[in-house]
């Protein structure tokens, strides 16, 4: 469908699908990514501020919790709360002496009271210290604080019934704990009260709207002090934060979507635990990223439209040029080689037209050219059909030759003169065989009697000098080779192995079949050798790929004819020893000719 279409529709249509849509689609991936961005950091943010809360409450509360651990152990306040007082006057004096309890308030600004209760009905409240009431011993934080001697945070409300005037008024988190005194058989119960604006500092300058909470719901601080005093509830959290110890939650808080970010601490020696929660509503984050979301989409739109429209200008004038283009083409198809295009330009299409112009002079040049051509093929043919002849009456000579080498040995044969007669058929056998080297493979056994053919002429020719031995197993026969593959490393061995040397030189060909299913050859002769150095020289000649003048062309050229047909791991492997001899092996795969 799409190669129907005009080239201008092209060009739309693919500005559309690969330009257009991914452009807008990676604008709303681009727009969702910053959406997530903005929410990521504000939970970041939330989560940085909690624990900076986290930090500023322990250093806060472990204030009280240290003069709690002084008063634990306080002789002085022992005596005083334990001593029955017969008079008021020497209760105050009493009173007057003991001063630990409002030095301690005046010297820290994270308390704001210190209060102590016990069974002693001779005391009296002065805002410090005060006997145990039957309404005081019904409340939640007493009743809890004598289970056991342990260290609670909890809100006290000034509603509770004991308080009836507002010098008991407490309202504020405060430090709750038992303390024993064994030897007057009784416990006193430790109020240590936090400072209320020391608590609504932390929180004043948060982003988000944060609050800390006690076990029993109560706010015990928050960034709108109002709050402070009344339960979790009156927040309008839609989850349950008493049931979630920690965690980032979206839910609706007011009926607006938002994020509550709940985190808890224990102060230090306590088993109490405070939330800290943090509100942040989804809305107010996102608006900022909503409107560069909303900027960038206009300006994207905008973009993609003018573009759209100089994808159409463009695609026009391109549209017009190749039309006119296509008109001088099919001139050319009709036959009219002296049209000339002139379409202006150093664009494509410009560079086409001149292309167009080059090909019209080319093809008049070409037609030049074959009618030239034709004459000159004519005379080639000719001369052709006289070398033709030439090679026909050249094939007459090896035949002369064969019949004159057969006539000398049967003259030589009815002479008496057999040896010469073996001599001359061995030699005839073996020149057949050179004349047939235009076989691409032969059997083994053929390259083996030819290596038979050749010792038998170089033992008539040496008599005592030259022995030699075949080992051939039968089992690689038929198997195809390449011919004279193996009659120049044997020639190789009689030639060299005879040189300067005295005495008779033994030369051994073996053929075997391996274990591994490959075809092995070893020639061998305990000739003169050669040095090291002479043969790294001649494995350097016969590996290179250019020939050399007078190199050992019929070692390199088995080298060649076996690395190209079964690779290099099956080419010669020469090694020899000064005065020793010399011994070139060769495998080639069994299954990589077929057999004859």
């Amino acid at each position: 469908m799409v190669n129907n279409m005009k080239l201008k529709y092209k060009l739309i249509f693919f500005y559309i699908i690969v330009v257009m849509i991914p452009v807008l689609i990676a604008g709303v991936i681009l727009t969702n990514y910053f959406r997530e961005g903005a929410l990521n950091r504000a939970i970041d943010q939330a989560t940085n501020n909690v624990e900076k809360i986290k930090s500023q409450l322990y250093s806060k509360l472990r204030v009280p919790t240290d003069i709690s651990n002084l008063l634990y152990f306080d002789e002085d306040l022992e005596r005083l709360v334990n001593t029955h007082y017969p008079s008021i006057l020497e209760l105050t004096k009493a009173y007057l002496n003991y001063t630990d309890l409002k030095e301690y308030v005046l010297r820290y600004r994270e308390i704001s009271n210190i209060r102590f209760f016990i069974d002693n009905p001779t005391l009296v409240d002065d805002m410090s210290i005060a006997p145990v009431t039957p309404e005081i011993r019904t409340r939640n934080w007493y009743t809890q604080a004598m289970r056991n001697n342990q260290i609670y945070w909890m809100y006290i409300h000034d509603k509770d019934p004991y308080i009836n005037s507002p010098k008991g008024t407490i309202n504020k988190l405060s430090l709750i704990r038992q303390v024993p005194y064994p030897e007057y058989s009784k416990s006193g119960i430790l109020m240590v009260q936090v400072n209320q604006d020391e608590l609504n500092q932390m929180l004043h300058q948060e982003p988000f709207e944060t609050i800390i909470i006690d076990e029993q719901g109560y706010i015990v601080s928050a960034k709108n002090p109002q709050l402070v005093g009344s339960t979790v509830d009156a927040f309008d959290i839609g989850i349950n934060v008493q049931s979630q110890s920690k965690g980032v939650f979206m839910t609706q808080v007011k009926d607006k979507d938002s994020y509550v970010m709940i985190d808890e601490m224990i102060p230090e020696l306590s088993v109490s635990r405070l939330k800290i929660i943090s509100v942040f509503e989804t809305k107010s984050i996102l608006s900022d990223a909503n409107k560069v979301s909303q900027l960038g989409l206009f300006i994207v739109i905008g973009v993609l439209l003018v573009a759209l429209v100089l994808v159409y200008t463009i695609s026009l004038l391109t549209s017009n040029r190749l039309l006119r283009l296509s008109r001088q083409l099919n001139q050319v198809a009709l036959g009219n080689l002296n049209i000339v295009s002139h379409i202006d330009g150093t664009d494509e299409i410009g560079q086409l037209s001149r292309q167009f112009n080059y090909m019209v002079a080319s093809i008049n040049q070409l037609i030049t050219q074959v009618i030239e051509s034709n004459e000159k093929n004519s005379t080639l043919e000719i001369a052709q059909r006289e070398i033709k002849l030439k090679m026909m009456a050249s094939q007459i000579h090896p035949h002369f030759l064969f019949n004159a080498l057969e006539s000398i040995r049967m003259n030589a044969h009815l002479k008496g003169e057999k040896e010469i007669a073996n001599i001359v058929r061995l030699l005839g056998k073996l020149m057949r065989k050179n004349l047939e080297v235009g076989r691409e493979r032969a059997p083994i056994k053929e390259e083996v009697e030819m290596i038979r053919s050749y010792l038998e002429i170089q033992k008539f020719r040496y008599e005592d000098r030259l022995e030699y031995e075949i080992a051939f197993d039968p089992a690689a026969a038929e198997v195809m080779i390449p011919p004279l593959i193996i009659q120049p490393l044997v020639e190789n061995s009689v030639v060299h192995g005879l040189e300067n040397k005295e005495g008779t030189v033994h030369v051994s060909v073996a053929v075997t079949l391996t274990e591994n299913q490959e075809i092995q050859v070893i020639v061998m002769d305990d000739g003169i050798g050669m040095t090291e150095d002479r043969l790294a020289a001649i494995m350097e000649v016969i590996t290179k790929a250019e020939e050399e003048e007078q190199g050992r062309i019929g070692l390199r050229n088995v080298q060649q004819r076996l690395t190209l047909y079964y690779g290099a791991e099956h080419g010669l492997s020469i090694s020899s020893r000064e005065g020793e001899g010399t011994r070139i092996t060769f495998s080639i795969p069994k299954d990589s000719g077929l057999k004859a």
